[in-house]
């Protein structure tokens, strides 16, 4: 398996569906994007913007040219995931891209968004490229119970707005496999491990256990994951309940104990033995990091 391989989903009974390999931020297997080859073909999320001509590769490999493409879905504006929606809206003329209404603007006109996450990311900033706007008339706004009509596939909206305001779930029923966005976690499955996400600066505690709630009662049995691809859903849903209350409180206790936001921050990175073991330092160091002052800043928030 390397970078820019392109996989078709054999778990469960998925057909039409596969996945490619961006390459995000140097690291194989970290960001996926999905093609769904319909009557309508989709691309659930659109990557980092970076190297976003490998997803143009992947559309061909699979039989698909940029004219065919028609949907760009995306679960949500964070520019690992939307980072190349310009980018394929510029080369996809057919396409329209999806996107719930909150994030919508953020599309149109990325300055804020390109800014936040300057100062989200720290360190990995170096792997991001400056987004293309999309053009107002390109957009799709949708919001909790639209369907998106694929064909015989169909991607339909779930609001999950815990890990951010505007992220989706996208369930195809043919497949009973939802792209989760980072509603279910980032799930390594070659560490079989659930890690948490928790960005500043919207991440919501309470609203993530209910967006996983969520997932459970739609009940698929595969979870299209935005990182490492698919994986049977299995107890998954349970176990990313416990690990972000895990998480969540004990960031709160290492606060309470050392009153130093940034004692706090380096206590969790230099925990980071896990993280790093998988994607490497120069990638975990910064994505902990990050994650700790999303808790944080959740914690004051609750006060």
């Amino acid at each position: 398996m390397a970078i820019g391989d392109v996989f078709d989903v054999t778990v469960g009974d998925c057909t039409d569906l596969s996945y490619v390999d961006t390459g995000m931020y140097d690291v194989a297997e970290y960001g996926s994007v999905y093609i769904v080859d319909d009557e309508r073909p989709a691309l659930v999320d659109t990557g980092i913007g970076t190297n976003y001509e490998r997803i143009l590769d992947a559309a061909a490999e699979v039989g698909l040219e940029p004219e065919d493409i028609e949907v760009l879905a995306a679960t949500h504006v964070h520019l690992d995931h939307a980072g190349g929606a310009g980018f394929l809206a510029e080369a996809c003329p057919n396409a329209d891209v999806y996107v719930h209404g909150i994030g919508a603007p953020h599309l149109v006109d990325p300055e804020r968004l390109w800014e936040g996450t300057k100062r989200a990311v720290g360190d990995q900033f170096v792997h991001y490229t400056e987004p293309k706007p999309v053009p107002e008339s390109r957009i799709v706004e949708v919001e909790n119970g639209d369907s998106i009509d694929l064909g015989d596939h169909a991607l339909d909206v779930y609001h999950a707005p815990g890990h951010a305001p505007h992220q989706v779930v996208f369930h195809d029923p043919a497949n009973d496999a939802v792209f989760t966005a980072d509603a279910a976690g980032i799930y390594s499955p070659d560490a079989d491990r659930l890690f948490p996400t928790s960005p500043p600066s919207n991440f919501d505690p309470e609203q993530c256990q209910d967006d996983v709630d969520l997932l459970r009662e739609i009940d698929p049995e595969v979870l299209c994951y935005g990182h490492y691809g698919p994986a049977e859903t299995g107890d998954k849903l349970d176990d990313y309940a416990d690990v972000l209350a895990s998480w969540v409180a004990r960031v709160a206790e290492k606060r309470a104990e050392l009153d130093d936001d940034e004692a706090v921050i380096e206590h969790f990175v230099a925990e980071a033995d896990a993280e790093r073991a998988i994607w490497g330092a120069e990638k975990a160091d910064p994505e902990v990091a990050m994650d700790v002052r999303g808790v944080l800043i959740a914690l004051d928030r609750a006060e």
